[in-house]
């Protein structure tokens, strides 16, 4: 009898293990990049609330500098905080955020507070510049498969 309580408090204690290591990954949350059609996996990093990501590309038309300045959200989105870029032209917003300011030639909108659960582009080995988490550089537009429609989102679970 006591051989049989002793295995069953084993048993007992590996399922409850397993539950907490389950419930723990499957609530981590991930930065995904992946085929918007396909939906195959072309990046995957963790990442928690308050990380910062940068997203730089070139503007198509206007073929200057554009830089996106997100923070992860708890509720798995990405919070778009800034943007910022070297002249206006043709697309680009003239009236964005609460503030406004000139460093270094760039132009910076702050304190859009937009919040998106994903977005997606078109990659270009070109225009796709740096994707970057808490200033660490992640992937360039050269690392992603070149005019392929992509999608980037914060998920939480086991992959």
């Amino acid at each position: 009898m006591k051989r049989k309580t002793v295995m069953l408090t084993v048993l007992v204690l590996a399922v409850c293990a397993g539950l907490f290591a389950w419930h723990r990954l499957a609530s981590e949350q991930y930065l995904i990049i992946s085929d918007y059609k396909t939906n195959t996996v072309y990046f995957k990093t963790p990442v928690k609330a308050g990380d910062r990501l940068f997203f730089g590309w070139v503007h198509s038309l206007e073929k200057i500098p554009w830089h996106e300045y997100y923070h992860i959200t708890d509720k798995d989105s990405l919070m778009l905080e800034t943007i910022s870029f070297p002249a206006f032209g043709a697309g680009i917003p003239a009236d964005r955020g609460k503030k406004v300011r000139v460093e270094n030639g760039l132009i910076y909108m702050e304190e859009i507070d937009q919040e998106f659960q994903q977005f997606d582009w078109i990659n270009s080995h070109f225009a796709t510049r740096d994707i970057k988490l808490n200033d660490k550089l992640l992937l360039t537009g050269k690392d992603l498969p070149e005019h392929t429609r992509l999608l980037l989102k914060i998920k939480r679970g086991v992959f």
